[in-house]
């Protein structure tokens, strides 16, 4: 067993029930690399999942304390958390592009404009792939997907000058991350700052799904065909590159920092009971 997944991750766990060929393990390795290079434990970190392809993969895995909730709601849990948990205790969330950019963006915007301390890493396949293969938010435009069998047409969050971390940008989100599975230490130097970042933190991970998206929009199921794609379209120099390309490194990291939820509504509580008691 890799000595990551066995200081830290459940023994029946192991072997996932991922796909074969599936580059969410990329993703999740990435994660406990971080955590292991800052020194944190499995009682440091408390894990919430989403539903999905992400969600599934991770849930209850973790040693430590782990939850998970559906679409969008795992964020309104990890809230009700960190106003119980001390401080210094870190919460990881795992979900996928549905859970944040899709069905649940409106609870992550809520989350965000609260500045809760958190860090979520969004481990993005191009769709709906645990239910088949639909076509989801940020599908490459002109995919052909299970719901798109000509190509996907419908506007999607990441192309033609629209970007999901603007939006989350602007809600007020401190730092925000993208990389792909591909890559290495730069993607797990990236998840390290988010973990260490006080107050609401991203990191955008995108990851091939070889048995649908894959297999579809490229007719291959071939791994080797599905990360060439996306190691030619990593773009961690951030090159102004035609077609689908996706810039990596760090999108943005907030100089004047906002008062955090959990510490603003101590302060606030503090001060009702002062006044009661007087």
């Amino acid at each position: 067993m890799d000595y990551l997944a066995e200081k830290f991750l459940k023994a029946k766990k192991i072997p996932s029930t991922a796909c074969s060929g599936c580059g969410l393990g990329q993703v999740h390795k990435k994660v406990l690399m971080a955590i292991d290079e800052l020194g944190l434990g499995s009682a440091d970190v408390v894990w919430g999942t989403g539903i999905g392809c992400a969600g599934r993969q991770t849930f209850n895995t973790w040693k430590g304390d782990n939850f998970a909730g559906t679409h969008g709601r795992v964020y309104a849990l990890a809230t009700g958390l960190r106003l119980a948990l001390q401080p210094e205790q870190k919460i990881v969330l795992t979900v996928g592009d549905g859970d944040a950019f899709g069905i649940g963006l409106l609870h992550l915007l809520h989350c965000i404009r609260r500045n809760v301390d958190m860090t979520v890493i969004v481990a993005d396949n191009f769709g709906y792939q645990s239910t088949g293969g639909q076509y989801g938010y940020t599908t490459p435009s002109g995919s052909i997907t299970d719901s798109s069998p000509y190509g996907m047409q419908d506007p999607n969050w990441v192309q033609d000058g629209r970007d999901i971390l603007d939006i989350l940008k602007s809600a007020g989100a401190g730092f925000l991350a993208r990389h792909t599975s591909v890559e290495g230490q730069n993607a797990v130097e990236s998840i390290k700052q988010a973990i260490n970042f006080k107050g609401f933190s991203l990191v955008h991970i995108v990851y091939p799904c070889v048995t649908n998206f894959f297999g579809k929009a490229l007719g291959s199921r071939k791994p080797v065909d599905a990360y060439r794609w996306l190691k030619e379209r990593t773009n961690p120099a951030q090159d102004n590159l035609e077609g689908i390309t996706f810039t990596t490194g760090v999108y943005h990291k907030a100089l004047d920092k906002r008062q955090e939820f959990s510490e603003q509504m101590r302060k606030f509580t503090g001060n009702v009971q002062k006044r009661c008691q007087s």
